[in-house]
């Protein structure tokens, strides 16, 4: 007799687990899809360029007061991957400002991280900044202490055809509501 309870049981049971299936799977969560793949989203920059500079005198201050600087850019592809390296010398009215960018290619997360070096000094600035592409511009933040306070940083890359590019650096002291632009970058390719 115990045997003919249990038989019920079971059906309700596996009744009842089968009405509630299509709901569990419209609930279940779906994987995520993959990040979008961004590892040629630099590769307009590859090549040797005109750099023209300006730049705000003093961030965060309510200057307006800007100097200019000129000289080039050359970007190469590090052992034909997606990262790159730049090497920037401009000179203005306060002397030659010398950059070395390494941009490197994140694939998991399918982020560019953006590091600056200093080869006098022999450090890697920390942390870089670091974003995506969308439509065609490139936005990358992060946060640093300037002038003793955190700040967002922000670069935009924006490719203008293949013989132009424009960058902005810009700081944010109130969490990203508002930028104030303090590098501007005009690229203008040389040669072919």
């Amino acid at each position: 007799m115990a045997a003919s309870r249990s038989i019920p049981a079971v059906l309700a049971a596996a009744a009842l687990t089968a009405l509630a299936a299509p709901a569990l799977a419209q609930t279940a969560p779906r994987p995520m899809p993959p990040p979008r793949d961004g590892s040629h989203d630099f590769d307009f920059l590859i090549g040797s360029w005109k750099a023209h500079l300006r730049k705000l005198v003093d961030p965060l201050t309510g200057s307006t007061k800007w100097i200019e600087f000129d000289g080039t850019s050359v970007t190469r592809k590090l052992l034909d991957t997606n990262s790159n390296l730049e090497d920037f010398h401009v000179s203005g009215p306060d002397g030659r400002r010398d950059g070395h960018t390494l941009r490197l290619y994140n694939v998991a997360s399918g982020q560019w991280s953006i590091y600056l070096a200093d080869l006098r000094k022999g450090t890697l600035g920390l942390p870089p900044v670091v974003g995506t592409f969308t439509d065609g511009k490139g936005e990358l933040i992060d946060h640093e202490e300037f002038n003793g306070r955190m700040i967002l940083v922000r670069y935009q890359w924006t490719p203008q055809g293949h013989d132009k590019a424009h960058m902005e650096q810009a700081f944010s002291i109130d969490n990203g509501k508002t930028w104030e632009a303090n590098w501007v970058l005009d690229l203008v390719r040389e040669g072919p």
